[in-house]
């Protein structure tokens, strides 16, 4: 059996790729925070469509609790590994540096950014010793443009590519490929409260994402069909940044 987990799994693009994952043949660890709502809507539609997933439950900013949830998994299913990890949990605290709170800097900082950390550095050394592994990690046009009123949320998502180029860079001769996509416009939670009229005349192809698209390039990166293909952060916009 071949497993997959995919961090914020429950809304939106998480949703999305976590059904394009099931239908590859994996089963799907859907983590969530505190939507478990959501997150059995994502895990029944799985299932209605014939794939296999489960609930995880943890925060990816506390290091202890993701710790705990997934040494529980490992110590459960000592014969597997998770070989696909999508880092797709963040959250957005928009607003212009001079009135950001410490707060608002911090937890943006440490759930899309240290998130990465706390839960791939639990998931490579499996990886490393099957020689196989995926890790793609959910980037973002603000860490490649920069956007005005998301300083914390670029620097985090800009990070995150930096961080994507440099693994990458230690664990290609194991076989295992560590990628960044990088979405602009898509139709999600995420973009609630944007003025999409406004911003559609920015974008070439003139409407915003969808989720289902984002997960289709995910989905190539997390097949074998995309082994040489590593250290990137592949842009998926309509044309906005390219």
């Amino acid at each position: 059996m071949k497993y997959a987990l995919v961090t914020g799994g429950s809304r939106g693009i998480g949703r999305a790729v976590s059904l394009k994952l099931a239908s590859m043949g994996y089963t799907v660890l859907v983590n969530y925070v505190s939507n478990e709502a959501k997150a059995q809507e994502t895990i029944d539609q799985i299932k209605a469509e014939g794939g296999d997933a489960v609930l995880m439950k943890f925060d990816v900013s506390d290091a202890e609790q993701t710790r705990e949830a997934i040494s529980a998994w490992q110590q459960e299913h000592p014969e597997d590994y998770i070989e696909v990890v999508v880092n797709n949990a963040g959250i957005r605290r928009d607003n212009l540096i001079v009135w950001m709170s410490p707060e608002d800097w911090g937890s943006v900082i440490n759930t899309n950014l240290g998130g990465f950390y706390n839960v791939t550095s639990l998931l490579i050394k499996p990886m490393l010793l099957h020689r196989f592994g995926r890790v793609i990690n959910m980037a973002s046009l603000s860490g490649l443009k920069g956007m005005t009123g998301q300083t914390n949320y670029s620097a985090a998502k800009g990070g995150l590519i930096a961080a994507t180029k440099a693994l990458a860079q230690e664990v290609a001769r194991k076989g295992i490929t560590v990628n960044a996509v990088a979405p602009g416009f898509v139709r999600t939670d995420m973009v609630e409260g944007l003025d999409e009229a406004e911003l559609r005349k920015l974008i070439p192809m003139n409407r915003f994402g969808e989720p289902e698209e984002v997960a289709n390039l995910v989905g190539f990166l997390a097949s074998k069909e995309s082994s040489y293909i590593t250290g990137e952060c592949i842009s998926i916009n309509g044309g906005l940044y390219s």
